[in-house]
């Protein structure tokens, strides 16, 4: 019988790679089970260069990394609005290296685990005779309004007629009386169909309910409605989130300990750890953290009516202003920002923080941490909900428009903010999450992230399905 081994492939981008690494070494916690780890050239570069995940991964035998080409040029940003030619690169340079991997290993993968924006895999799967699952690192709930697209289009819902995005959507089953227009994906707001990426979302509805089964980072508690709605479809789905506590209390079972050197860290950036310092020093669930993730950009003007409500809330903060975000902006070699009115500087000074990367899930764990203001980037939604922090959001695209609505209408544990960016709506807003509803957020959050924990303890729905996937991998039962 072959050794069970996963070669496991993510979408180069921040949040997915950081997903499949947690699931690699979980995988990797038993030692029967061989894991390759496929990144981008790239990917693998930046991770060397701002983590120290090679000495995390050398104590497991069982794990390798190996890279291929992403096909785009070194100077491309490789940021949100890069994301159909990152998706081309990968299709034209990328997947016929992963098919020659696949086809010519000797004692070769007996499991393929990808993104699943990844089609191609899925002839790859059937050419070689081995079972593919799909990891979706987006949210279910956002998933699967991807893949009721064809029953928007042809029930006349997108492209939208008329300009309200208020109006109420009817075709996304599960989600009647939920979804408004504004809140499907940003793409459903092309007045075109031939928009590559719905086209690219169709082709992934059409794939993935070939695979032998999906990958989720949720759990039961959270998004039970939709995971039954998946389940009508695809019958094998495994929800195994939250990803970020569920290997953290695997290693601690397992009682293996990191130096004291070594991080859990998966970041493409560096870390700036002297916003922790800053913490330290502020009253409990005083502060509010800011960030928009690893993607998302913001126009100038868009930044300064944020920075204006921010200051004009008299709440502290902590605010994630990566290099390269704010466009338009004028940086000096450091990454400094030039030319800020002399109000916000001295305001910030007073009562804010502002760093070029933050460690985000010990900042959100951190006591004094009281809201968050988000993109709505799945990994930072659940962390947040894990850490019982209420959210702000302001999504910036894909399924972030969903979170953002479930965040805010479905589970309560916050505010949506999208389509608005004006300095008295986040000032606002920030005062609703942090002085005027504050007590109540802090109890939702508290009830949500009590579920959270839950699910990834023994017997929990997420440990169930975790050890389900594992058995099923070793097994070869798929």
């Amino acid at each position: 019988m072959a050794v069970p081994h996963v070669l496991i492939f993510p979408l180069p981008l921040q949040g997915p790679v950081s997903c499949m690494l947690k699931l690699a070494e979980l995988l990797c916690l038993h030692q029967e089970i061989y894991v390759t780890f496929l990144n981008t050239e790239h990917i693998q570069q930046r991770l060397l260069n701002c983590t120290d995940v090679e000495i995390r991964f050398e104590k497991y035998p069982n794990f390798k990394f190996i890279t291929v080409p992403d096909g785009l040029p070194e100077d491309n940003p490789r940021t949100g609005d890069q994301i159909m030619k990152i998706i081309e690169g990968i299709e034209e340079v990328s997947s016929p290296l992963f098919r020659e991997m696949v086809i010519a290993a000797c004692g070769g993968p007996t499991c393929l685990i990808v993104d699943g924006i990844f089609t191609f895999a899925v002839d790859v799967a059937k050419e070689v005779r081995i079972p593919l699952l799909y990891f979706d690192t987006i949210s279910p709930c956002g998933l699967w309004t991807y893949l009721a697209v064809p029953k928007l289009i042809e029930a006349g819902e997108i492209p939208f007629k008329g300009n309200d995005l208020d109006a109420l959507v009817n075709n996304v089953p599960g989600m009647e009386g939920v979804l408004r227009r504004r809140d499907l994906p940003s793409f459903c707001r092309s007045p075109s169909l031939d928009c590559p990426i719905i086209q690219l979302v169709i082709k992934e509805g059409k794939h993935i309910v070939q695979a032998q089964g999906v990958i989720f980072n949720t759990f039961e508690g959270l998004e039970g409605p939709i995971l039954s709605q998946f389940r009508s479809m695809i019958p094998n789905i495994y929800a195994i989130g939250p990803l970020h506590i569920q290997i953290k209390a695997k290693l601690a079972a397992s009682q293996q300990c990191l130096p004291k050197t070594t991080t859990m860290s998966n970041s493409l950036w560096k870390e700036d750890m002297s916003c922790m310092d800053w913490l330290d020093k502020q009253p409990k669930k005083s502060v509010l953290f800011v960030s928009i993730g690893s993607l998302a950009t913001m126009s100038k003007a868009h930044f300064l009516e944020f920075w204006y409500g921010l200051v004009n809330s008299m709440t502290p903060f902590l605010w994630v202003q990566r290099p390269g975000s704010i466009i338009g902006l004028e940086e000096d070699e450091d990454d400094n920002i030039n030319n800020v009115p002399k109000e916000l500087s001295e305001s910030t000074k007073e009562r804010g923080c502002i760093v070029r990367w933050a460690p985000q899930e010990e900042v959100l764990a951190h006591s004094s941490i009281g809201g968050f203001l988000t993109h709505s980037g799945w990994n930072s939604t659940l962390e947040s909900i894990v850490e019982g922090v209420p959210m702000i959001c302001w999504p910036y695209f894909v399924d972030q428009h969903v979170n953002s609505r479930y965040v805010g209408e479905v589970w309560k544990l916050g505010l949506d903010m999208k389509d608005i960016c004006d300095r008295a709506t986040v000032e606002r807003m920030v005062r609703q999450v942090m002085e005027v509803n504050k007590i109540d957020f802090l109890e939702r959050a508290k009830e949500r992230s009590h579920l959270a924990i839950a699910s990834v303890a023994e017997n929990g729905s997420s440990y169930q399905d975790l050890d389900r996937l594992i058995e099923d991998i070793k097994l070869m039962r798929i």
